[in-house]
């Protein structure tokens, strides 16, 4: 044989081994048995990863397979976790805590890995190092990307700092809105007052309420350095650039409180519902409206919002301005989102989006809901299509969860490991999920998505009935707004009183003891002396029949387990009982 026909021959046999290594199944690792405990569509497991790592946030996968997980607070300057698989086994066995943070306390906000380096973020700052060939941890210098020169950044918790990266050298941040919908907050505090309206024009929209782009090639940056690329978005904790069309994609956290500022206008259900999580499509020069509309996801549209004169249905100004890909229900808190680009998964999965909800934390007198991991099908032109679907549930362990502590697990970051598997994790308890797919791809269907279908009817899901699934339970962020508003003149913020005409709530059984003794004073008032831990009052309490029951029950369950306690919430129920037959003195 020639040694042309030699090469040939041998340059034809490394050609064929190559194509039947790469035809080979993808060799995943054994799953949990229960999957870890999730309910998945059919042919799906799951593997736990790791467990008990402490309190964590979003999550990046590298392409060696290393993980990297954010805690949400750092631990003496240590605030990322890196784990590596050893064993191939798909548990981590090697646990390190890392990192070299300027900032502490002030919460993790995000970490991705984009060229080769790791970047970490907390609500003020942006951090990279550079991820070296083989190396865990990373040993290069901390390098400080970008800083928040907010002076009330840590006031702000909206402000976030998760990236995105496109194809052309930018990189995308959010500067979340201060406040919940634009109120004063001089007068009336960050999440507003009975009755608030919001300014207008409204002045955060200048340095906040949107997404700034800048150059990802520099360091060192402020704000300033940037170009406000899109407006009117209120909070993103989740971003990513999807490659499919080229454009920027996040989810958005909607306002709160429709019922207590505005209960001439909105119900405790509309409250509950409205308004909608959004997942967004962002383009230059978009403006999704905050704070003058929301989206309705149940009218599909954007209404105006109730502090500019809306009322649930008035369009208004709302018409100007861009709408959602898809809208979620109310308060559910969209925490992450990832598109799916990977090739183990069945095909209706190819370049659809999933997104990751942490639950709601006020949607009482309803049940709180959210708590699943879904998935939004897009077709092949970049376009949602259908409805959402439930793809992981059973992070709750609950059948019902009635405050938001009743979740055992709550979703919280998402990432695609490079063999195509989806990464989840958690910020309850740290635990990590390995999502696979290991049936026939070509056979996937809708037998497979039925009993998905069927998790949406769980309370945590489903849309509340009105009237039928209210708890009449007071809850503790409407008693805060309303407490501020009624009380804290006197009693104080902190509820320590004026130490003077006011007793103090906090440590006081006046607040712990007789909940019936409790109600019947901010119903019908009081005068005349009071003694509240050996000293004695003489200020006038005034009576509050004008104040609904359930906002009375919100009230005294919120300075009821503020103020150093935990007593019993209260309901409802029992305040308008004793309103309808009112204490004999």
């Amino acid at each position: 044989m020639s040694k042309n026909n030699l090469l040939q021959a041998v340059l034809i046999c490394l050609v064929l081994a190559n194509v039947i290594r790469c035809s080979k199944p993808i060799e995943l690792p054994a799953s949990d048995s229960d999957n870890g405990g999730l309910f998945l569509p059919g042919n799906f497991e799951a593997l736990v990863v790791v467990d008990s790592i402490g309190r964590t946030r979003h999550i990046a996968v590298n392409a060696n397979g290393d993980i990297y997980v954010q805690l949400n607070y750092s631990q003496d300057g240590k605030g990322t976790i890196a784990l590596r698989d050893v064993d191939h086994d798909g548990k981590a066995d090697s646990i390190v805590h890392f990192g070299d943070y300027v900032d502490k306390g002030r919460g993790a906000t995000g970490v991705a890995i984009h060229n080769g380096y790791l970047y970490t973020s907390t609500r003020k700052m942006i951090y990279r190092n550079k991820l070296r060939e083989g190396e865990l941890i990373p040993s290069s210098e901390t390098e400080i990307v970008l800083t928040d020169l907010d002076e009330n950044v840590d006031k702000n918790w909206h402000t976030t700092k998760p990236v995105a990266f496109d194809n052309k050298g930018n990189m995308y941040v959010p500067f979340g809105a201060p406040s919940d919908a634009c109120q004063d907050m001089k007068m009336y505090g960050p999440v507003g007052i009975p009755g608030g309206k919001g300014l207008n024009p409204c002045p955060e929209l200048e340095t906040h309420a949107g997404i700034w782009r800048f150059d990802a090639n520099k360091i060192g940056l402020t704000q300033a350095d940037g170009f406000k690329f899109a407006t009117g978005i209120r909070s993103v904790v989740g971003m990513e650039w999807n490659p499919m069309d080229e454009s920027l994609y996040a989810v958005g956290n909607g306002i709160d409180n429709f019922h207590t500022i505005f209960p001439d206008r909105y119900s405790s259900w509309q409250a509950a519902v409205l308004p909608s999580e959004t997942l967004m499509k962002v383009t230059e020069g978009t403006n999704y409206g905050w704070p003058y509309a929301y989206y309705d996801q149940i009218q599909k549209k954007n209404v105006l919002q109730p502090g500019y004169g809306g009322d649930g249905n008035i369009i208004g100004r709302a018409s100007e301005f861009d709408e959602p890909v898809i809208g979620f229900p109310g308060h559910w808190a969209p925490m992450d989102v990832m598109f799916y680009h990977g090739n183990q998964f069945p095909k209706r999965y190819n370049n659809g989006v999933f997104v990751a909800f942490h639950g709601s934390t006020d949607r009482p007198p309803y049940p709180q809901a959210g708590y699943i991991v879904c998935f939004v099908p897009f077709d092949n032109e970049g376009k949602a299509i259908g409805e959402w679907e439930v793809f992981a549930d059973g992070f709750t362990g609950v059948d019902k969860v009635v405050n938001t502590s009743d979740a055992v697990y709550r979703p919280m970051g998402l990432s695609e490991g490079s063999d195509g598997s989806l990464y989840i994790s958690e910020s309850e308890k740290g635990k990590i999920w390995r999502v696979m797919y290991k049936g026939n791809k070509n056979k996937f269907g809708e037998t497979e998505l039925a009993l998905m279908e069927k998790r949406k009817s769980r309370d945590y899901i489903r849309t509340p009935i009105e009237g039928v699934d209210n708890r009449q339970e007071g809850d503790m962020l409407s008693g805060r707004i309303l407490y501020e508003s009624y009380c804290a003149a006197c009693h104080q913020r902190d509820g320590k009183g004026d130490n003077n005409r006011f007793p103090p709530l906090v440590d006081s059984d006046w607040v712990t003891g007789d909940e019936t003794r409790l109600i019947d004073i901010v119903l019908n008032g009081r005068q005349g002396e009071i003694k509240v831990n050996g000293k004695t009052y003489d200020g006038l309490m005034p009576q509050n029949q004008h104040l609904e029951d359930l906002a009375i029950a919100s009230i005294l369950t919120y300075v009821r387990k503020r103020f150093g306690h935990e007593s019993a919430p209260i309901s409802a129920l029992r305040v308008g009982k004793i309103r309808s037959t009112p204490i004999k003195k």
